[in-house]
């Protein structure tokens, strides 16, 4: 089964391309030479993953499914949250982001926060939503090379490392994006079996 991810970001497809069973043909916006930038216009994850996914089936025939994710910071009222991957600036720059972030908490005693995944998945017809959250903290200082995003200033509660320290396979067992996918995968495979 041919399934787009509406993905530019190829860190994205990677790491869900190594969680996804044998049937499905993972192919991203590029492979289907979609070079939109759809417009995230929503104030929710959801809406947002939902535009995406939406723009995707309509203009393609194609089933697809597209995430949006947010950082959810507790002593900064939820953010950057939808606005994660924009937070300093629409030049979606995640070293910009990460220093923006840190600055804002430098007189924050609480540093807790979890990732937000909310999938939208467009298949058959009809919109399915699965969502995946991990609590955690924000260090005071960049940690590790793995990742992306906010990877190397989130540190998952029961670990002493930050995402972007761990390796991509402990990372998938445990992220937001990894518990979302699983939901994901768990309803794709239901679908191979009934057809």
């Amino acid at each position: 089964m041919k399934l787009v991810f509406a993905t530019h970001n190829s860190n994205k497809l990677k790491e869900i391309q190594q969680l996804l069973p044998a049937f499905i043909e993972l192919v991203s916006l590029n492979t289907i030479g979609c070079t939109d930038e759809i417009p995230e216009t929503a104030n929710t994850l959801e809406g947002n993953a939902k535009i995406k996914a939406d723009f995707v089936t309509k203009k393609y025939q194609l089933p697809c499914f597209a995430d949006d994710t947010g950082l959810l910071v507790n002593s900064l009222n939820g953010e950057p949250g939808v606005y994660s991957a924009r937070y300093a600036g629409e030049q979606n720059d995640s070293q910009a982001n990460i220093s923006k972030l840190l600055n804002n908490l430098e007189n924050k005693e609480d540093r807790t926060a979890h990732f937000k995944t909310v999938i939208a998945l467009n298949i058959k017809g009809e919109t399915h939503i699965f969502e995946g959250k991990v609590n955690g903290e924000i260090t005071i200082s960049q940690k590790g090379q793995h990742g992306f995003g906010y990877d190397p200033i989130f540190k998952p509660n029961g670990y002493v490392e930050t995402f972007a320290e761990l390796p991509l396979s402990v990372k998938n067992s445990i992220s937001h994006r990894g518990q979302a996918v699983q939901k994901l995968i768990a309803y794709l495979n239901n679908i191979n079996v009934t057809e």
